[in-house]
């Protein structure tokens, strides 16, 4: 089990200091949610970047259970408070959650769950108030779930990953996480905000494009998927043009050690977040390069997949989360990930727990080329042709890019339609492998994935 404090309560109402040059400050009094309040802040720097994103970085241990004390019944209230948490906390008294230990005594939300409620009560399935003034958008990711943000305030807390990466001020952020209908882009733009970095809104896609705006307007950061930074840098070299980035912070899928290697060999320090959609930002690896440290504003648990019952620390389990903003109170919701404690403290001086990163998936989803795959849409794919009887999508690794292979069991032969069903229905496109009827495994795995995470 794992837990994370915040900030103190007296300082919800602060003194929040602007920055607008490196010699001159914008004061305002300002009311801020308690997860958001580093979010909310910038720094007055001057031209070399303060070590840590703020004090709650270096908290120590006594601190950090005084301000979980405080802060952890306010967010159980928040959410019993909710249509969709009315049932399942009917009996809890908020002010006995207190630390994780007790949180255990709490029910886990699986996103299934969260599908369905928003399918009987749109769009949030009484699990956010759309009305409060913190949300700004509504966002849709696979299943569809509906997810509510906002590019406000480093809303999803993406600033601290981006400074521990190195990324700050002095530096134009090349963002190729996608801007369409799924959070990410917004993710990573606020956290480039909220560390003064200027922003290149670049998506994904027109590879070509993108490295002429790289040398153009001199980006010198990268954020999106790991395989994709080395798309950009081999059209860049095919092009025989050089680019200026030197930090890079992905997600969205694993890093390999050998693209690490390769984006290091290129003069690029690569760095890791964890994240999703729902969560906002849950960890990140700084320059120790040893484990991912916990966000401030989240509770992490290690559980048994399935259960709700932590695991032994250092043994691998699901990751569970709570969040601690009060716009989406998620409570103990099961990311589906496996990862483990590690001992210790991070050798940066960070102090909070850190995991070992992503560790594969506690069910068959799988996150190829930065989107999940669920078994569900293996289902549906199924289900869209008479003539097939079963499908099983494959990950492996071509180099250092991801490649999905579906085989599909059909008694049509080779026809050339599934490959415009795969992409309706999976979301990406793949190999289309045409099989024999009772060919495939009979091991009720629909999502095999063959990659190597060590």
């Amino acid at each position: 089990m794992a837990f994370v404090g915040l900030v103190n309560f007296s300082l919800l109402s602060t003194l929040r200091t602007v920055k607008s040059t490196p010699t001159e400050k914008c004061l305002s009094v300002t009311y801020i949610s308690i997860p958001q309040y580093v979010a909310a802040r910038t720094f007055i720097k001057d031209d070399t970047m303060s070590r840590y994103f703020d004090a709650l970085e270096t908290r120590s241990g006594d601190q950090r259970a005084h301000d979980l004390a405080v802060a952890l019944p306010q967010q159980i209230a928040r959410a019993k408070a909710l249509p969709g948490y009315a049932a399942a906390l009917a009996e809890i008294d908020p002010m006995t959650v207190k630390n994780v230990a007790a949180l255990k005594n709490l029910p886990v939300l699986r996103k299934s769950l969260l599908g369905n409620a928003q399918a009987n009560l749109s769009p949030l399935g009484g699990y956010a108030d759309l009305t409060r003034a913190g949300i700004t958008h509504v966002f849709q990711s696979p299943g569809p779930v509906y997810e509510p943000g906002s590019s406000c305030n480093d809303w999803f807390r993406f600033g601290r990953v981006l400074h521990a990466a190195g990324i700050g001020q002095n530096d134009i952020l090349h963002n190729c996480f996608s801007y369409h209908l799924t959070p990410a882009g917004i993710m990573f733009e606020s956290g480039a905000r909220a560390v003064g970095a200027k922003i290149l809104p670049a998506g994904i896609g027109q590879t070509e494009l993108q490295v002429r705006a790289a040398v153009d307007i001199g980006t010198t950061a990268y954020a999106g998927t790991p395989d994709y930074l080395k798309v950009i840098l081999d059209k860049a070299e095919e092009m025989g043009e050089n680019l200026k980035i030197t930090r890079a912070s992905v997600g969205g899928g694993a890093l390999f050690p050998s693209l690490r290697q390769e984006y290091a060999d290129r003069g690029i320090l690569c760095l890791q977040g964890y994240g999703t959609a729902d969560l906002g930002s849950i960890g990140y690896e700084s320059e120790a390069m040893d484990g991912m440290i916990i966000d401030e504003g989240v509770i992490v648990e290690i559980v048994t997949p399935g259960t709700g019952n932590p695991v032994t620390p250092g043994d691998v389990g699901e990751v569970v989360v709570t969040t601690l903003n009060p716009d989406y109170p998620l409570i103990r919701f099961a990311t589906g990930d496996l990862s483990a404690l590690l001992p210790g403290q991070s050798p940066c001086g960070r102090t909070n727990i850190r995991i070992r990163g992503w560790m594969g998936r506690a069910d068959q989803t799988a996150k190829i080329k930065g989107m999940f795959v669920r078994p569900e849409q293996v289902a549906a794919l199924v289900a869209r042709h008479d003539e097939v009887s079963k499908a099983r999508v494959v990950a492996t690794r071509d180099g250092e890019m991801d490649v999905m292979t579906v085989r599909i069991e059909s008694t049509a032969g080779d026809f050339g339609g599934y490959g415009k069903t795969v992409a309706e229905t999976l979301k990406l496109k793949g190999v289309v492998e045409i099989v024999t009827p009772g060919s495939l495994p009979n091991d009720g795995i629909v999502i095999e994935d063959q990659r190597k995470y060590e």
